[in-house]
C-alpha cells in the first residue's frame, strides 16, 4: 500500500471499462428499460393510471411492497380498513408518489441484488438509501411548486446518486478510492471522482440515462449548478438542476445525523439554496422531519432498516466502539454469521474499516477533535476491524531522537508498549523492517513474520519484546521527508488472508486522515 489512494488505471480506462458494464450487462438494459418504462407513463388521463396499475402488478414483488407501503401508518385511511388493491394506493398515494416509489423500487432490486452477495453490499447500500432519500425531497419539493410537470423533480433527484450507485456496484475498490481521496480534505467528492473515474459522478449519471433513454428533461439536469448562493431560477431546466442538487446533500445530512436542523451544514443549505428554493429555517425543519417519516415507511415497506447515523448525542467520546459494533451487526446479525477467520481477523473488516473512516470523517469536520484524538480513533479502527492482539501507535520523540509507541490496544501489561521503542536513525546503518518501511513510506502487511527473509529484517528488540508476533503491519505516518511515526499491529497467528483491496483503501483513507490532521495541527 502507499500513503495515498492509486488512481490505476488510467481514469479514462475506468470511466469507459464502467459504462460498458452497464451498457453491456443484460441485467443493467433490463433495468434501464423498465425505469424507463415507468419514467414515460403519463399521468394526464385514466389511461396513464391503467398503465401504472397493469405495470405494478405484473411485479409481485412490486406489488407487494406498495402495497405495504400504503397500509403504513402515515397513509392509513381514516375507516382503518386496509388497501388492498393496487388502483386504490393510486389513490391514496396520488399517481406521481406510486410512480416515484415503483421507481425507487425497481432501482434497489436491480442494483441491490448485483451486490447482495459481494464484500461491497454496504456501500451500495449507503448510496441506495441516498438516493431514496433525494428522491423524497425532490417530490417534496416538486408538489409546492407552480412549475409544469414538477413531478419530475422526484425522478431527478433520485437519479442524481446514480453515478456513486453504479461505481459502488461495478468498480467498488474504485468507489472506495474516491471515498478516501474525498476523505482526506483535500479534494471534494466531484474532483476526486474525475481523479479516479476520469468523469464526475454528475456526467457518469448523464452518460447512464442518455444509454437508457431517459427524457433529456431528467438527464440534462444532473449537472450541478454553480457553487455559492442561488438565484431564483428563471426556467424549469435551472430549477430542476437546484431541486436534484439540494436533495441530494439534504441525503447526505439525513444520513449522517437523526438531528439535522440547527447544524452548521443546515445553515449552508439555507444559504445556498433557501432564496432559489423559497426556504427558510422553519421549512427546511418541517422537511427533514416530513422526508425522515416517508423514508422510514418507505424502506419498511421494502424490509429494510435504516442505516445507523454516526452523530454522537451528548459530545462526547464513546465508550468502546459503539458506531463500529453497530454497523459490524448491521443486516439482523450479519457480522455473526460472517464470523472470523482463522487468524481472528473479522470477515466483515471492510464494513468496520468504512464505519471508522465516516465515524473519523465526522470527528475532523466539526472542527473541535485534535490529532491525538482522531490518531487514537483510528488506532481503535484499525484494532478492532483488523482483529489484531496488540496495536500501537508510535510517533517520534524528538528529545530523545527514538520513535515510541504512545497508545496502543491489546497486551494490558504496559511494559510492552513503554518497550516499543527503537533508534530513529538505524544503529550501524544497518535498516530493519522498521526504518525500511519508514525511509520508503511504505505500507507493509506481513502475513507470516516466521518466514526466514522476514525474521533477518526483524530487529532484536522486537524479537524480544514480542517474540510470538506471527503476522503484523506497519502504516508509516509521513509528510514531505518528515517521518513522524507509524501504526503497528499484530497477531499471533498467521493471516494469510492478508488485506484485499477494498480494505486497502479504507486504510489509506484512515491514514489520510491521520497525515491531514497531523499536517493542521500545531504540534504532535
Amino acid at each position: 500500500m502507499s500513503a495515498s489512494p492509486s488512481i490505476e488505471p488510467d481514469p479514462r480506462r475506468v470511466r469507459a471499462a464502467l459504462l460498458g458494464k452497464v451498457g453491456g450487462s443484460p441485467d443493467m438494459a433490463a433495468l434501464g428499460a423498465a425505469l424507463a418504462r415507468v419514467v414515460g407513463m403519463a399521468s394526464s388521463d385514466d389511461r396513464g393510471t391503467q398503465d401504472l396499475t397493469r405495470y405494478v402488478l405484473s411485479d409481485a414483488a412490486l406489488t407487494k411492497r406498495i402495497l405495504r407501503l400504503v397500509n403504513t401508518v402515515r397513509y392509513r385511511t381514516a375507516s382503518g380498513m386496509a388497501v388492498t388493491t393496487i388502483s386504490r394506493a393510486i389513490t391514496l398515494l396520488g399517481f406521481d408518489n406510486v410512480k416515484t416509489t415503483a421507481l425507487a423500487m425497481l432501482l434497489v432490486d436491480g442494483l441491490a441484488a448485483a451486490a447482495a452477495d459481494g464484500p461491497h453490499a454496504r456501500c451500495v447500500r449507503v448510496e441506495l438509501e441516498a438516493a431514496l432519500c433525494a428522491s423524497l425531497v425532490g417530490g417534496e419539493l416538486g408538489h409546492a411548486s407552480s412549475w409544469p410537470a414538477a413531478e419530475e423533480a422526484a425522478f431527478a433527484a433520485l437519479f442524481k446518486n446514480l453515478g456513486p450507485l453504479l461505481v459502488a456496484v461495478h468498480e467498488n475498490e474504485r468507489y472506495l478510492e474516491v471515498q478516501a481521496l474525498a476523505a482526506a480534505g483535500e479534494h471534494t467528492p466531484h474532483q476526486a471522482a474525475r481523479m479516479i473515474l476520469g468523469c464526475s459522478y454528475e456526467a457518469l449519471s448523464e452518460a447512464v440515462l442518455d444509454a437508457w433513454q431517459m427524457p433529456a428533461t431528467i438527464s440534462r439536469v444532473q449537472v450541478a449548478p454553480p457553487d455559492g448562493v442561488l438565484p431564483v431560477a428563471l426556467e424549469r431546466a435551472a430549477w430542476m438542476r437546484q431541486v436534484a442538487a439540494f436533495a441530494h446533500d439534504v441525503a447526505r445530512l439525513l444520513g449522517r445525523t437523526h438531528d439535522p436542523a440547527g447544524t452548521p451544514e443546515a445553515q449552508g443549505l439555507l444559504e445556498r439554496y433557501g432564496i432559489a428554493l423559497g426556504l427558510d429555517a422553519v421549512r427546511l425543519e418541517t422537511l427533514f422531519e416530513t422526508v425522515g417519516s416517508s423514508l422510514a415507511g418507505l424502506l419498511q415497506s421494502m424490509g429494510l432498516q435504516p442505516m445507523p447515523r454516526l452523530e454522537r448525542r451528548d459530545g462526547k467520546e464513546p465508550e468502546g466502539l459503539p458506531n463500529v459494533l453497530l454497523l459490524a451487526t448491521l443486516g439482523a446479525g450479519e457480522a455473526e454469521e460472517q464470523g472470523v477467520h482463522p487468524s481472528g481477523k473479522p470477515r466483515n473488516a471492510a464494513d468496520l474499516l468504512l464505519a471508522g473512516v465516516q465515524d473519523v470523517t465526522q470527528m475532523r469536520a466539526c472542527g473541535e477533535r485534535k490529532a491525538n484524538e482522531i490518531m487514537l480513533a483510528v488506532l481503535e479502527t484499525l484494532y478492532q476491524a483488523l482483529g489484531f492482539r496488540f496495536a500501537a501507535l508510535v510517533l517520534k520523540d524528538v528529545r530523545t531522537g527514538q520513535f515510541r509507541a504512545r497508545a496502543s490496544f491489546g497486551l494490558g501489561d504496559k511494559g510492552v508498549q513503554d518497550g516499543f521503542a527503537f533508534p530513529a536513525m538505524a544503529p550501524g546503518g544497518v535498516r530493519d523492517i522498521f526504518h525500511l518501511a519508514l525511509g520508503n513510506d511504505a505500507d507493509l502487511v506481513i502475513t507470516d513474520a516466521h518466514a526466514p527473509k522476514i525474521r533477518d529484517l526483524l530487529p532484536t528488540w522486537h524479537r524480544i519484546l514480542l517474540p510470538d508476533a506471527a503476522s503484523f503491519v506497519v502504516l508509516p505516518l509521513v509528510v514531505g521527508k518528515a517521518q513522524l511515526g507509524m501504526f503497528y499491529a499484530d497477531r499471533t497467528v498467521e493471516a494469510p488472508e492478508g488485506i484485499p483491496p477494498d480494505e486497502t483503501a479504507l486504510i489509506k483513507a484512515l491514514k489520510m486522515q491521520v497525515l491531514t490532521a497531523l499536517g493542521c495541527a500545531p504540534s504532535v
